[in-house]
């Protein structure tokens, strides 16, 4: 992700040297040849099974905005569980979303005609040298354990490897929370360890799970799924 082009991503060039990596490779996945197969390829790159990711748009932010002030969904995914404002919520997701720099945003919402909103991810402290960001999600309570993370999980995970050029995705999940965890794994991470003691709710401290995806792990796992 080192080489910075004029009118380039930060992570360009890099991306066409994973072959050379001496600790794997992500295989190819996509050749374009024509129009035809770039317009496929972008058509597909942000789309799952059950969900696809966009760019923000107006009217979600009201939702979006409303996700963010519920302080039982924070606690499952904030070390502090203290609503924002609403014009603060809308004026983050806002900033998070739009995508002018190399830590992209989405939207996540459900493939179906209509489609239906179900919450948001994103890519934070991309770092050149290394190749490496970290993702967050956060999903509506009420779209919570239908599939919906999972499946957003990898779109934006074969994103950050595919488009991107990165090696390494990380990510800190509860340890009372199973079902990320779960959902992070059906995804292809792996635990790699714990900040024990990390996390402090209602007197009591729980640790902080630490998971990761390299590229060569999330291209065997991608073949066998």
């Amino acid at each position: 992700m080192v080489v910075v082009a004029a009118t380039g991503s930060l992570f360009e060039g890099r991306a066409l040297n994973l072959g050379r990596c001496s600790c794997g490779r992500i295989g190819r996945v996509a050749e374009l040849n024509s129009m035809e197969s770039a317009f496929d390829y972008g058509d597909s790159i942000l789309v799952g099974e059950r969900v696809r990711l966009r760019g923000l748009r107006n009217e979600d932010l009201p939702i979006l905005a409303r996700w963010d002030m519920d302080p039982g969904r924070m606690a499952t995914w904030s070390h502090w569980v203290v609503p924002p404002s609403e014009a603060a919520a809308a004026e983050r997701l806002t900033k998070w979303c739009a995508n002018d720099k190399d830590e992209p945003g989405f939207v996540v919402e459900t493939v179906e005609d209509p489609p239906n909103l179900v919450g948001n991810v994103k890519l934070f402290h991309a770092r050149p040298k290394d190749r490496c960001a970290t993702v967050g999600i956060a999903l509506g309570r009420e779209h919570i354990g239908h599939g919906y993370g999972t499946d957003a999980m990898r779109v934006i995970v074969g994103y950050a490897f595919r488009e991107m050029g990165l090696h390494r995705h990380q990510l800190s999940v509860s340890s009372f929370n199973p079902a990320g965890i779960r959902a992070y794994a059906k995804a292809g991470f792996v635990e790699e360890g714990r900040r024990r003691a990390a996390i402090f709710h209602d007197g009591r401290w729980y640790d902080e799970v630490l998971m990761s995806v390299l590229d060569h792990e999330w291209a065997a796992h991608r073949s066998q799924s």
